[in-house]
C-alpha cells in the first residue's frame, strides 16, 4: 500500500468551458475566455474560491486557439510558447487540430461535437491524468462522461456535475478509434442495453455519454435542487429515461445533489460601466429611469420614464423558453396597458425572433416593441432599465437572467418550475417577502395573470412600491453569488475525499499505476 506524501488532496476540474483564471495557474492563463454558457462562470469561480484558500486545484480544458480572449490565429505562436508544460503549471491545455479553428466551444454540428468532446477525453484519460495524479476528478456535462468510468476504475473518486441535459451517443468502436483505450474500462460505461461482453459492445451498442457520467461517477449534482427533483419523478419527455433511472439511483443512495448556480459578479449595476447610470438598492429608483429613458431613446420606443418595461433576456427557444406563451397574448398585453405606454424589449437570439417580429409588424407596435440581437451591453442595460423580465419557462435547470435581474431592481415574471422555483418566491407587499410573480399553470392565460399580478404592483405608490424594490436588491446579491455557490461545492468536495475509504487494490490503466490514497478522514482541503 502506498500513500501520498502531501496532505492537501489534489483536485482536477475537467471542463470544456471556463470563462477566467488565476494569473498564477500557468503563463499567460489570464487570456483563458472560452464561454457558451453558466458552466465557464461557476467553473471559473469555483476555481478561483479553491484557489485563494491555497488549495492544490488544477484544470482541464481544450485548446481553442481562435476563442481564448477573441484572438484570432495571430496569437498562436505565443500560445504556442504558452503550452510549453512547466512542473508548477496547473492549467493543463488539450491539444488537437480539431480545437484550433473552433470559434465557438460547441460546432453546430452534432458528429463534429462528438470528435471534440472525445479529442479532449483522449488527452485528459492519457496524459493529463497520470501526470496530475488527482485525488478527486470533478467533470462537468456529457463532454467529459467518458472519465468517470476511467476514474472508477483507477479507484479515484470522481463528482460528475450535469449543467445541461444534452446528451450523445457514439459507440466503443469509434471511441477507440479516436485513440482512447476504452476496452480497459468498458464495463464500467452505460449502454441503452446491457452488453453479454465486450465484444458484443464495441459495434452494435452505443454509450450514452451523460448517463455514463452518472452511473459511473461517486457522486452527481444537478444545478437546481427542484429541477434534480423534477426528474427523477418523470416531469419532463425531454430528458431520456436512462437518464432518469440513473440519477434516481444516485438520489436514493444518498448521492445526487442540486446546487445552484450563479450569475457573473461583474452583473452588479453599481459597477457596471454598459449603464448610462449606474445605482444600488439606496439610490435605485431616478438611475432607473434614466437608464429607462436612454434605452428607450436608443431603441426608437416612446420616451416615457412612467412606461411600465418588460424585458425578456433569454434565447428565443420554443421547446423550453416559453417564447410561444407570450406571442399568443402579446399584443393583448400590449393594447390592454396601452394608456401606461406598457413596452416589451427582447434582446435575445433564437428562432422565434421572427415571429416577434412579425407580430410587432402586424399590430404596428415598434414604437412599444422592440426585438433586439443578443448584445453583452444591450442585455445589461435592459436590465437596468426594466421594471421587470419575462422569463415563462416551461422547464429551466437551473436559470441566471432572473437571479440577475433582482440585483438591477427587475421583478422576474416566471413559471414555477426548476431553479425558477428555487430562485422566486411570489411577492407578497403586505409580509413584505418575495421577489417576484410566480405561475403554476404554464399557458398564456397564467403567463397574463403573472403580468397582470406586476403591473398592480407597478400601480402601487412610491412609498410601498420602493422598500419592496430596495429589499428584493439587497437579499439578491446577498443570496445569488459565487461565494454561495462555491461553499456548496466545497462541501461536497469534502464529503467525497473524507468518507471512509474502500480498500482496493493498486490498478494500472496506460501505464499509470494509481495507489489509493487510505486517509482515514485525517485530510486537510483548506486552510
Amino acid at each position: 500500500m502506498s500513500v501520498f506524501p502531501r496532505t492537501k488532496p489534489r483536485i482536477l476540474v475537467v471542463t470544456p468551458e471556463v470563462s477566467y483564471l488565476p494569473e498564477h495557474m500557468a503563463e499567460m492563463s489570464s487570456r483563458i475566455n472560452a464561454k457558451a454558457g453558466g458552466l465557464a462562470d461557476v467553473t471559473a469561480a469555483l476555481v478561483s474560491a479553491l484557489d485563494n484558500q491555497k488549495a492544490d486545484v488544477h484544470v482541464a480544458i481544450p485548446d481553442y486557439q481562435t476563442i481564448f480572449n477573441g484572438e484570432s490565429n495571430a496569437f498562436s505562436n505565443q500560445q504556442r510558447s504558452f503550452r510549453r508544460v512547466k512542473p508548477d503549471d496547473r492549467l493543463h491545455l488539450a491539444e488537437d487540430r480539431i480545437f484550433y479553428y473552433l470559434n465557438s466551444v460547441y460546432s453546430d454540428c452534432g458528429g463534429i461535437n462528438t470528435r471534440i468532446s472525445l479529442a479532449f477525453q483522449r488527452e485528459v484519460i492519457n496524459n493529463f491524468i497520470p501526470r496530475i495524479a488527482p485525488d478527486l476528478i470533478h467533470c462537468n456535462d456529457w463532454m467529459t462522461g467518458l472519465i468517470p468510468a476511467m476514474a472508477r476504475k483507477m479507484g479515484i473518486p470522481c463528482l460528475f456535475t450535469i449543467h445541461n441535459i444534452h446528451t450523445v451517443k457514439t459507440t466503443l468502436d469509434f471511441i477507440e478509434d479516436r485513440g482512447i483505450g476504452a476496452a480497459d474500462f468498458w464495463d464500467q460505461l452505460y449502454y441503452d442495453y446491457p452488453p453479454a461482453d465486450y465484444e458484443a459492445a464495441k459495434k452494435n451498442l452505443p454509450v450514452n455519454l451523460l448517463t455514463s457520467g452518472v452511473f459511473a461517477a461517486d457522486y452527481v449534482n444537478v444545478v437546481s435542487p427542484t429541477f434534480l427533483k423534477e426528474i427523477i419523478e418523470g416531469r419532463y419527455s425531454c430528458v431520456d429515461h436512462h437518464l432518469q433511472r440513473e440519477l434516481t439511483h444516485k438520489y436514493q443512495a444518498g448521492c445526487a445533489f442540486g446546487i445552484l448556480n450563479a450569475p457573473d459578479s461583474t452583473l452588479d449595476p453599481q459597477t457596471d460601466q454598459s449603464l448610462f447610470c449606474t445605482y444600488d438598492c439606496d439610490n435605485f429608483m431616478e438611475a432607473k429611469r434614466k437608464n429607462k429613458v436612454a434605452l428607450q431613446k436608443a431603441l426608437g420606443l416612446i420616451r416615457d420614464a412612467d412606461a411600465p418595461l418588460f424585458f425578456w433576456p433569454s434565447r428565443l427557444d420554443p421547446y423550453q423558453k416559453g417564447c410561444k406563451l407570450l406571442s399568443d397574448i402579446l399584443y393583448q398585453v400590449v393594447s390592454s396597458y396601452y394608456n401606461d405606454n406598457l413596452q416589451v424589449v427582447f434582446v435575445a437570439n433564437g428562432e422565434y425572433q421572427d415571429v416577434f417580429k412579425k407580430i410587432v409588424q402586424f399590430h404596428d407596435l415598434g414604437r412599444r416593441v422592440a426585438v433586439c440581437d443578443f448584445s453583452k451591453d444591450l442585455e445589461r442595460r435592459g436590465y437596468a432599465a426594466s421594471d421587470f423580465i419575462l422569463m415563462p419557462s416551461i422547464y429551466e435547470p437551473c436559470g441566471l437572467p432572473q437571479m440577475v435581474a433582482v440585483k438591477y431592481g427587475s421583478l422576474p415574471i416566471v413559471y414555477d418550475t426548476g431553479g425558477l422555483h428555487d430562485t422566486i418566491v411570489h411577492l407578497d407587499v403586505e409580509n413584505n417577502s418575495g421577489n417576484g410573480f410566480l405561475f403554476e399553470i404554464c399557458d398564456s392565460a397564467g403567463l397574463f395573470w403573472a403580468i397582470d399580478q406586476a403591473m398592480a404592483f407597478y400601480r402601487l405608490k412610491e412609498a410601498h412600491k420602493i422598500p419592496q424594490i430596495r429589499r428584493i436588491m439587497r437579499e439578491g446579491k446577498e443570496k445569488f453569488n459565487h461565494e454561495n455557490c462555491v461553499a456548496q461545492y466545497i462541501e461536497l468536495y469534502e464529503k467525497i475525499l473524507r468518507r471512509p475509504v474502500i480498500q482496493q487494490p493498486e490498478c494500472t490503466l496506460h501505464n499509470f499505476t494509481y495507489h489509493p490514497v487510505y486517509t482515514e478522514n485525517k485530510l486537510e482541503l483548506f486552510v
